[in-house]
């Protein structure tokens, strides 16, 4: 059993004295705990139906101009875009997006989950919509970077513009386009391979990590609710 007091204080946001001061105020004729398996469970708290939660996964279409990072001195955050989500304060990011990158950013509250998602050895397939700045060369049959990296290249493909998503940004100077998947992923590894093809990066949107894909509606800053079940199988 899980009790109510310290449910409430992780999803609200406060401490658990002042989670015994509401449930002393207004909560009097609720349970004092509750099962696991009766989450999420909703209580009416303060005026207002309080969903608890003991843990949260969700996809951030993140925009281009904020980091991952959870703070940063001199760029916004995407955290910021997950002000109005469950236990926002254990929300932590599934890997990285880079600055300039866009697209599908997964979050959790499962620590062990995430690095479950994160391992090297896991290879989570993810895949990328780009902008180039010119045509690549064909892949070899065994690329190797500049520092010794050998990238797990699933799929490379030229595609045309009206293929790609909408979350991928179009500058002027992006003459061609390219869908690729990698397996697992390593520093700016996308932009090192098109560097390594005689290419460059103009534009670059995550637009699926394992089984999750991100949505075409939705918008940059948006996020959405996901079920841990879909990267269970």
């Amino acid at each position: 059993m899980l009790p109510l007091e310290k449910l409430l204080a992780r999803n609200l946001g406060c401490s658990r004295a002042e989670a015994r001061a509401l449930l002393a105020r207004e909560g009097s004729d609720l349970p004092r705990a509750i099962a696991p398996a009766d989450l999420p469970y909703t209580v009416p708290l303060g005026g207002r139906s309080i969903t608890l939660r003991d843990s949260f996964h969700l996809m951030l279409h993140k925009p281009v101009g904020c980091v991952t990072a959870l703070a940063d001195r001199t760029h916004p955050t995407a955290l910021r875009y997950l002000a109005q989500a469950p236990l926002m304060a254990e929300l932590r990011p599934v890997g990285r997006l880079d600055l300039d990158t866009t697209g599908l950013l997964t979050w959790t509250t499962d620590g062990e989950w995430l690095h479950r998602l994160t391992h090297p050895r896991n290879a989570i397939p993810r895949s990328y919509h780009a902008g180039l700045a010119r045509p690549f060369a064909p892949l070899p049959a065994n690329l190797v970077l500049h520092d010794g990296h050998r990238p797990n290249v699933l799929d490379l493909r030229p595609a045309r513009a009206d293929e790609m998503h909408p979350g991928l940004h179009r500058p002027a100077d992006a003459l061609a386009f390219a869908t690729i998947t990698i397996g697992g992923g390593a520093y700016h590894e996308i932009r090192r391979i098109f560097a390594a093809l005689g290419s460059h990066v103009v534009s670059l949107c995550r637009v699926s990590f394992g089984e999750w894909n991100l949505p075409t509606d939705l918008a940059p800053g948006g996020w959405r609710e996901v079920a841990r079940e879909v990267m269970e199988g």
